[in-house]
């Protein structure tokens, strides 16, 4: 359940609303923008316009969605076929998901935020002050956005996401004549992945050398600490998740948290399972394999031991519980009670490898204090 995903939208100067299942052939005048690690958005430049694929909206998606950013003034081909066209630099913007949050201040556009489903979900500091001097808006549930508020907004554009097919709140704004923009990050399964979706948001807020550098400094850092780990001769072995009811949810071995694991020199012992999503095993079958793990990544919302006994006696049989061995990254919170990890790690992935480092290999990194992860109480 790591991620809060939140619904819709996007763009109020929007010509065209229409889905582009085939673009029209167009041959990009400079040189399209870099996208190396995420699968599910590409980027082409045409001087005065460009145009934003989306390609993997939500998992098993069969729609593509095509995006034209347009410079004031300037037109797109009639010839060629797009789902929404708007008007760039964007002057305001709504988002729905807390893991926009931190492309918009990196890219120090935060005071363009105007609105927002749930503000308490919300915990960066910087976007906590906007918050209270009403600057941003609640726009309620993000299942059901108030669109009332919405209209008198106006924002430029609504960036959302979707699940498991469209969202249905999509079709009642664009109803209202402001437009809807996808954004996947959560799709992405490698940890750099999501990071390069800030080139997304570069896109629109015209900045797109700025995205870049950002993401070139968080690619750097991950790529070196990733070597970094591997100099260290030992593979811890890693347990994750915990049970809920009488299930035990844990990564899937070509998942996010996985890669993490991999990336920083553990020995995941699920690693080799396969999938991007999440596998639902019964406690026999965990407790065989994982009761001697060196390190537990990741219970679930537990902060605490004792949380742990209380919940279920059998968590005291394993090592990595004995030895005081478990670390989890939900007892960091802003001050609404938002779990910091949730809004900024799929941002900040060098941070994340380097928590897991210093937990698996305490002696690379000796003066690094852990950002995210905290051992349990």
């Amino acid at each position: 359940m790591l991620k809060k995903l939140f619904p819709l939208l996007i763009l109020p100067f929007v010509f065209s609303c229409k889905h582009a299942e085939e673009k029209k052939t167009i041959t990009p005048t400079t040189p399209s923008i870099v996208v190396q690690y995420a699968q599910g958005f590409e980027i082409e430049d045409f001087e005065t316009y460009k145009i934003v694929t989306l390609k993997n909206p939500w998992p098993g998606a069969t729609e593509t969605y095509t995006y034209a950013l347009v410079q004031k003034g300037a037109t797109v081909p009639e010839t060629l076929e797009v789902t929404t066209v708007v008007e760039v630099p964007l002057k305001n913007i709504v988002v729905t998901s807390t893991t926009h949050i931190p492309s918009l201040e990196m890219l120090e556009v935060e005071n363009k935020l105007i609105g927002f489903p749930n503000l308490d979900y919300i915990s960066s500091e910087k976007t906590r002050a906007l918050i209270d001097l009403g600057a941003i808006k609640e726009l309620g549930k993000n299942e059901d956005i108030n669109t009332e508020v919405l209209i008198d907004l106006s924002p430029d554009a609504v960036v959302t996401f979707a699940v498991a097919g469209q969202n249905k709140t999509v079709s009642t704004i664009e109803k209202t004549g402001i437009p809807v923009l996808y954004n996947a990050d959560w799709t992405e399964t490698h940890p750099l992945g999501k990071a390069e979706w800030i080139k997304f948001f570069g896109v629109l807020f015209g900045k797109e050398k700025e995205a870049d550098s950002i993401f070139s400094d968080i690619e750097r850092n991950y790529n070196e600490a990733k070597q970094l780990a591997s100099t260290s001769n030992s593979k811890p072995t890693v347990l994750s998740g915990a049970m809920f009811k009488d299930v035990w949810y844990l990564p899937q071995g070509d998942s996010w948290a996985a890669q993490f694991i991999a990336d920083a020199n553990g020995d995941y012992l699920w690693g080799d399972s396969e999938g991007t999503g999440s596998l639902s095993l019964n406690l026999e079958t965990v407790l065989e394999k994982g009761k001697n793990a060196d390190f537990w990544i990741g219970p679930s919302q537990f902060s605490s031991y004792v949380q742990m006994e209380e919940a279920h006696s059998v968590y005291s049989e394993f090592r990595a519980y004995q030895e005081k061995k478990v670390f989890s990254f939900t007892t960091k919170k802003g001050a609404t009670g938002g779990v910091i990890y949730y809004e900024l790690a799929p941002n900040r992935p060098d941070l994340v490898l380097k928590d897991i480092i210093k937990i698996l290999h305490p002696e690379l990194l000796p003066d690094y204090e852990l950002f995210f992860f905290a051992p349990l109480q």
